[in-house]
């Protein structure tokens, strides 16, 4: 088990965001973080909307790989944010082999009509979807067959760690660990995790309608656009039919798309894949795809998607097909310059803040180590306290902490949390940060006479 360091400490807010801290005292903001006024679609169930203690509880459990039988897999393996949340395989990797399907983008889950997830809907709701990849025998083990321990062997697991005893305490009150505290939490963290700045957005705050032409568009954006809202055969695409603007998430009513392959099972056909995640950030910020498409992965550019839906050919095996895919009202006949105008306005919906934002990151450092900074008790000041000075600040090398004489415990921590230097003092000391690595660190001080502590930070260069 990995060693968790916890500090009280009262608002170091610098730590806050640095992978291996989660600072309970001053948690990002995921309850409240806004959305533009023309996104009307939220699924998010009225007993359980997000808060900043439970997606921080539900961050921590998806990017941590205890939850997997051999703690090698995360959700987070297969959902990464770099790529929307997506994988770039088309079949990720689990404990026992390859995923059925490929890995859904999470992005803007919660922003839409369609409550079923899974590529089959096989879920009833985004909570029900969470441990359901946990107790998977190919994803992460904790089935309760073939061999497999169950959720229960996982729960004595989680509550042996040195920090979710004290993260379910902080979540609900006391420390018990059950399946629906985790879907819950796991759900909320999802539901968070959204993407409103993307070129379209900042184009359809500035218009009345998502049909008009938006001022910040290209010409090929605009005609992309256009294809995109118009229906065939009226020389449209008639996409938005099935994918509504503006959060351009699958219509509930859709059946399957014509995509009936298995995927690394040729000749197979699978006819129940009839969701789909929302078509924001479906390529990266840099302007590649991020991760294959399909539910088989087999598509590998949005002009193969284009061709497909241009091209679409009923297969008399697909008793499944959604019907505003067959017959004349699907006769797209579009031409290459349409084609490419309508790839050119996908790319539109791309944001960045997804990408980078710490809050939806990985909150455990290299190492596999979390710091817990709990809620602080009042002990710690910061900056205050005996007449104490520490220079040079900001420091190259070795530094000087010059006290009046006393009773003193220093110990002094790395922007990871980790405790690197600790010595009981009496008056004046120095230490030494040559080779350590140029940030923030932290200096505490306790005075044993009082049982007061105190904080400063010391940049180092």
């Amino acid at each position: 088990m990995k060693k968790v360091t916890t500090l009280s400490l009262l608002a170091i807010s610098f730590l806050l965001l640095t992978a291996g801290i989660i600072d309970l005292g001053d948690l990002p903001n995921y309850a409240s973080q806004g959305k533009p006024a023309y996104i009307t679609k939220d699924n998010t169930p009225a007993n359980n909307s997000i808060t900043d203690k439970g997606a921080t509880l539900g961050r921590v459990l998806f990017y941590d790989k205890k939850l997997s039988l051999d703690n090698s897999t995360s959700c987070a393996s297969c959902h990464q944010q770099e790529f929307a949340f997506s994988d770039t395989a088309a079949l990720s990797i689990g404990l026992n082999g390859l995923t059925g399907r490929h890995s859904m983008r999470l992005v803007n889950a919660r922003f839409s009509n369609e409550g079923r997830f899974f590529w089959d809907e096989r879920a009833a709701t985004l909570e029900d979807q969470t441990t359901r990849p946990i107790q998977d025998h190919i994803e992460m083990g904790f089935s309760g067959a073939n061999g497999d321990p169950g959720l229960d062997s996982l729960f004595k697991k989680l509550a042996n760690t040195d920090y979710y005893p004290e993260l379910f305490q902080f979540v609900y009150g006391d420390a018990q660990i059950t399946e629906v505290r985790m879907q819950r939490a796991l759900a909320q963290f999802v539901r968070s995790i959204q993407s409103f700045d993307s070129k379209f957005d900042v184009g359809r705050a500035q218009v009345s309608s998502n049909t008009v032409s938006f001022p910040n568009f290209t010409t090929q954006e605009n005609l992309g656009k256009s294809l995109f809202f118009s229906p065939p055969p009226m020389g449209g695409a008639g996409c938005f039919r099935c994918h509504a603007a503006p959060e351009f998430s699958i219509d509930p009513a859709s059946l399957n798309n014509g995509v009936i392959g298995v995927a690394g099972q040729p000749g197979q056909i699978d006819l129940t894949n009839t969701r789909a995640p929302s078509l924001r950030d479906l390529i990266n910020p840099n302007g590649t795809l991020n991760g294959p498409l399909m539910h088989h992965g087999e598509f590998t550019s949005l002009m193969q998607v284009i061709n497909h839906y241009n091209d679409l050919t009923a297969n008399p095996l697909n008793t499944n097909l959604d019907h505003r895919l067959a017959g004349a009202m699907h006769d797209l006949n579009l031409t290459q310059v349409q084609k490419e105008a309508i790839v050119a306005f996908l790319g539109t919906l791309t944001g960045t803040d997804l990408y980078t934002n710490e809050k939806w990151s990985d909150p455990f450092d290299a190492d596999g180590s979390i710091t817990i900074l709990p809620l602080s008790s009042g002990t710690f000041v910061l900056g205050s306290g005996p007449d104490w000075k520490i220079f040079p600040n900001p420091a190259f090398g070795k530094v000087y902490l010059e006290i009046k004489p006393g009773d003193y415990q220093l110990n002094i921590y790395d922007a990871k949390g980790s405790q690197i230097h600790s010595a009981r003092i009496s008056g004046n000391t120095a230490f030494d940060l040559s080779g350590r690595p140029a940030g923030m660190y932290s200096c505490t001080l306790q005075d044993l006479e009082t049982n007061q502590r105190f904080v400063k930070k010391i940049v180092k260069k």
